[in-house]
C-alpha cells in the first residue's frame, strides 16, 4: 500500500492514484481524501489559515444537513468575506474587497444543488482566474459533483472537471461518487505546489481514503481514458445516456411480462421525466420512459412497500396516484427481478 518498489522505502498512498488522474484532467498534481467536505476544509486550512477568503453571497451554500460553506471556512481557520448580494455578484465586488495582506484564496462554488434564476448576475470562473493571477492570489473552484465528460447532448449541461482546470483555476475540488460514478471521496487536483502543500498538512492524515476507496476510485478513473467505455461501464453514465428508444424497448418487455403472469394491475408504458439527484443538475430534467402501476383495489403506497420489502428491493417512486418504475434505472439484466417483485406483489393480493 505504501511501499516504492524501485527504492524499497516507505511510499506514499497519494501515489498510486496521483498520476492517473492527473493525466485524465490534465492538471499538475491531485490527491485524494474522504469526500468533498474534507477537500474543502483541507484546502482551506493548508492554504488559508488566518487569512480571508472571499466569496459570493450568491455560493454559500450548504450539502445535505452538514456542509456549510462558513461552517467549513470557520473549522479550516480562514475567515469568511462575503461580497455581492444573494442574486448579484459582479467582479468588482471581488476586485474591491481584495486586500493583499488579508487576502488568502478567492474561492468560487458551483451551485450544483439550486439555482438562483430571475434578475441575477455572476462572475464566471475564467474572470476570477483572471484576477487571481492579476493579484497573485490563488483560485479555488469547488465544483462538487465531479462530472468529466460534456454531456450536453443528453441533456446534462454542467461544468466538466477538465474544464475548470482550462479556466486556470490554481486548485479545484469534486466527489469521487456523484457524476464522476465512483465510491465517496474527495478529490483534490490543480497547481503541484498546491497541491503538496495540501500533502504534508496534518489534517491530511485525518481525512484520507482507505485502501479498498482508492482500489475503487482507480478502477473508475481508468474507464475515462476512453469516454465512450465509461459510458458503458460506469452505471451513472449508462443511466444518463441510456437512449429514450431503448429504454420504450425495456419498458414494454417488462410491462408484457407482468401482464402475462397477473391481472392484479392495470400496466401501461408512458412517457417520463426523470432527475438524477444526490446534489447535482437542479432543474434539469430527462425524458424517457416508465411503466405505470396502478393496483386493482390496492393502494400505490402498499405496492411500494411490498416492492422496496421484496427479496431484491425494488424502489419506485408515486405519481399522480400510479406507481411509476423508471426504465432509466432498470439495467436489461434487471427487468426479470422487476417482473418478479411485481408478480409477487399481485399474488399476495390476490390471496387476500
Amino acid at each position: 500500500m505504501e511501499y516504492d518498489l524501485k527504492k524499497g522505502t516507505r511510499g506514499s498512498r497519494h501515489d498510486h492514484i496521483e498520476r492517473l488522474i492527473a493525466k485524465i484532467v490534465g492538471a499538475e498534481g491531485a490527491m485524494v481524501v474522504n469526500n468533498n467536505a474534507s477537500a474543502v476544509l483541507l484546502c482551506l486550512a493548508a492554504l488559508a489559515k488566518g487569512k480571508e477568503v472571499i466569496v459570493s453571497r450568491g455560493e454559500l451554500v450548504e450539502i445535505g444537513g452538514s456542509f456549510r460553506i462558513p461552517e467549513i471556512m470557520e473549522l479550516g481557520g480562514a475567515y469568511l468575506r462575503e461580497v455581492g448580494t444573494t442574486n448579484k455578484t459582479k467582479y468588482d465586488d471581488y476586485r474591491n474587497a481584495i486586500d493583499m495582506e488579508k487576502t488568502g484564496i478567492l474561492l468560487k462554488v458551483h451551485t450544483s444543488n439550486y439555482k438562483i434564476m430571475g434578475f441575477t448576475a455572476d462572475v464566471g470562473l475564467q474572470e476570477l482566474v483572471e484576477l487571481g493571477r492579476d493579484s497573485g492570489i490563488p483560485v479555488v473552484y469547488d465544483l462538487g459533483s465531479g462530472l468529466m465528460i460534456d454531456l450536453r447532448k443528453y441533456g446534462i449541461d454542467e461544468p466538466t472537471v477538465p474544464e475548470s482546470i482550462r479556466s486556470g483555476a490554481d486548485i479545484v475540488t469534486f466527489s469521487g461518487d456523484k457524476l464522476l460514478g465512483g465510491p465517496q471521496a474527495g478529490i483534490i487536483i490543480g497547481r503541484k505546489q498546491y497541491v503538496d502543500l495540501m500533502k504534508k498538512h496534518p489534517l491530511a492524515r485525518a481525512v484520507r481514503v482507505d485502501k479498498m476507496t482508492l482500489a475503487a476510485l482507480e478502477y473508475t478513473f481508468r474507464q475515462y481514458l476512453d469516454e465512450e467505455k465509461a459510458k458503458e461501464t460506469l452505471p451513472v453514465l449508462c443511466m444518463i445516456t441510456l437512449s429514450p428508444e431503448e429504454m420504450r424497448k425495456r419498458a414494454i418487455l417488462l410491462a408484457e411480462q407482468v401482464r402475462r403472469a397477473t391481472d392484479a394491475f392495470e400496466i401501461e408504458v408512458v412517457k417520463s421525466e426523470g432527475q438524477i439527484g444526490g446534489g447535482s443538475t437542479p432543474n434539469q430534467f430527462l425524458p424517457g420512459y416508465a411503466v405505470s402501476v396502478s393496483g386493482k383495489g390496492i393502494s400505490p403506497d402498499r405496492i411500494e412497500r411490498d416492492m422496496r420489502a421484496y427479496e431484491e428491493a425494488v424502489i419506485v417512486r408515486i405519481n399522480q396516484d400510479r406507481v411509476l418504475i423508471d426504465m432509466r434505472t432498470v439495467a436489461q439484466d434487471e427487468i426479470d427481478i422487476v417482473a418478479r417483485g411485481l408478480i409477487a406483489c399481485g399474488e399476495r393480493y390476490s390471496k387476500g
